[in-house]
């Protein structure tokens, strides 16, 4: 229901897990063992968690809102410190010899200073391209006018 709202949290670096497929049981036990709020659009999912947030609009936007709103700590600067595939934690990636370098990647500029992260976890690149100016502007305007 969130799986876009998480990416975001973890653009701005928030440990967050997305999980689909799971019972409401199951969502309650994993998020009392590993002490997180649950986020969600389901009435009845909230009201049984012992923290939670219902997130009432199904808009992107309002959602970051609402999670500003609550939890105005969130922050709201794009980090490179989660995946946003998988939740890893990002590292800075290992210098390649030309021939083991992955295609996709701006190698150009890496080799010209432009820091480049890999994800621990799944392995995904990251690097500061157009699509993160785009990912600030959006974060910025969402989070203009909230107020906790």
């Amino acid at each position: 229901m969130v799986g876009r709202l998480a990416r975001y949290l973890r653009f701005v670096g928030c440990d967050t897990v997305y999980v689909r497929g799971l019972t409401d049981e199951a969502i309650l036990e994993l998020a009392r063992t590993d002490d997180r709020v649950i986020l969600t659009r389901d009435r009845a999912l909230a009201a049984r968690a012992s923290r939670a947030l219902l997130l009432e609009s199904p808009s992107l936007s309002e959602q970051w809102r609402t999670v500003r709103a609550g939890y105005p700590d969130v922050p709201t600067e794009v980090r490179f410190e989660r995946c946003t595939l998988c939740n890893g934690k990002l590292a800075p990636a290992p210098k390649l010899p030309v021939g083991e370098q992955p295609a996709g990647i701006p190698w150009d500029r890496v080799e010209r200073g432009l820091p480049l992260f890999r994800c621990g976890t799944c392995g995904h690149y990251y690097w500061e391209g157009s699509h993160v100016s785009e990912v600030r502007a959006r974060i910025a305007s969402w989070s203009s006018g909230v107020r906790p």
